[in-house]
């Protein structure tokens, strides 16, 4: 959305200026011809050179005074130059259109004066002024008149004028109070327009660095996960290699193993892919655990037994719990030699709890979290979880995970799996 236009820019308030410097010339040229039309004789021509030099004088001083000067004080200075030179105008001229000078000339001051307080001194100062002007321009010109008529004619005019300079003062203040604040709301549009247009270029740099720091983070997923999978692989056939001849079963075991690893090497790395694709994830929690599981097994003798409900859990937890599973799994099969495993996945009271347990040798003591344990115990920590792991030697390994995750409770699918 583009900022509005404000209609009343300060080249507006040029032109109105210079409107009001025109009316009060054309103002005076009606005073002049009024001054040659209804004199004659020996006074005429001085009367016409005094008005024409005031009208003249008064049309310079309200230019300078629109243009030029800035100062209150000063503005103050040739407003007594005005006020002078009107009352010149008054008496020679009788009065005509006297109020209609006087307004054309407090316009253009109330135009350039900040303060309420100030236009309001000036209104009351002009009243006065121009009371006075009109007074001793009738009575100048009206001289030898009865006392009650001069009364009369002297009140009405007074008041008409006064009501005149009244108007003036409302009708230029209205407006003047309209131009402040449309000029008020055009900078608070124009200030909310480059606000929203920096938050939108904000949320833009935003977006594209977390895009930026997803795919990092994916690459980083597919170096360690991918890249450790590959070292084991390379390393379980370097050895199956070595034992092929004097340990047949071992050296089949080995393979075995380095298949598994390379199959789940495979599923990470499609995995990273779909996510650098921009593939939104179709399966649940539970179908990607029993996926793990499935292949995990297939085509092998190990048993595995599950209990997974369902659980509402973000992406990132997700993979976190599916990535521990497959090292969980590969670790009891390479490491413990598992041949059976049990896996529940609940709604704890607290969140999600993940558990692993294997039939494998074990170990005595504590635990010795190597690179993969070390990873899940990092990751737990990073999702403001807790990992714990437990083993007696002959008796297998045991993995709890928990993650403080909203859950979306059911009954959980019991299934045993077993690859004759």
């Amino acid at each position: 959305m583009e900022p509005q236009v404000n209609i009343y820019s300060e080249k507006s308030i040029r032109y109105i200026k210079l409107i009001l410097i025109a009316i009060l010339i054309i103002t005076e040229i009606v005073v002049c011809a009024q001054t040659a039309t209804r004199n004659s004789g020996k006074m005429l021509v001085l009367k016409l050179i005094v008005v024409s030099g005031c009208c003249i004088l008064l049309a310079v001083a309200e230019t300078i005074d629109s243009f030029v000067i800035k100062k209150f004080a000063l503005k103050m200075v040739f407003y007594g130059i005005d006020a002078a030179l009107l009352l010149i105008i008054c008496v020679v001229t009788g009065n005509s259109l006297l109020a209609a000078l006087y307004c054309v000339v407090l316009t253009q001051i109330y135009m350039n004066l900040e303060r309420f307080r100030d236009k309001l001194i000036l209104f009351t100062v002009s009243c006065g002024l121009y009371t006075i002007s009109f007074v001793l321009g009738w009575v100048f010109t009206n001289a030898g008149a009865s006392t009650i008529n001069s009364t009369v004619e002297i009140v009405s005019g007074a008041l008409f004028g006064l009501l005149a300079l009244a108007l003036d003062f409302i009708i230029v203040q209205f407006l003047l109070t309209f131009y402040k604040k449309n000029k008020e709301l055009s900078a608070a549009l124009k200030e909310a327009d480059e606000s929203r247009a920096a938050l939108k270029e904000a949320s833009k740099q935003l977006s594209e660095t977390a895009v930026f720091e997803e795919r990092n983070r994916i690459a980083k997923d597919i170096h360690d996960n991918a890249g450790h999978s590959m070292t084991t692989v390379i390393m379980q056939t370097e050895a199956a290699k070595l034992l092929i001849d004097k340990d047949p079963e071992e050296a089949k075991n080995r393979i075995i193993s380095a298949n598994l690893q390379a199959r789940n090497a495979l599923e990470q790395m499609r995995e990273s892919v779909h996510l650098l694709a921009g593939r939104q994830k179709t399966l649940t929690l539970r179908e990607e655990l029993e996926g793990i599981i499935a292949q995990t097994i297939d085509g092998t003798d190990i048993k595995a037994r599950y209990d997974i409900a369902d659980a509402a859990l973000g992406e990132r937890e997700c993979r976190f719990l599916c990535n521990s599973l497959k090292e969980c799994l590969n670790n009891g099969i390479r490491h413990g030699k598992a041949t059976a495993f049990y896996i529940e996945l609940k709604n704890s009271p607290g969140g999600i709890e993940l558990y692993i347990s294997d039939n494998g040798s074990g170990v005595d003591g504590s635990v010795s979290a190597g690179f993969g344990l070390s990873g899940i115990l990092d990751g737990a920590k990073a999702l403001n979880g807790a990992c714990n792991f437990t083993s007696v030697r002959g008796e297998g390994f045991e993995v709890t995970i928990n993650l403080p995750a909203p859950a979306q409770k059911s009954a959980p699918v019991q299934n045993e799996v077993k690859n004759d």
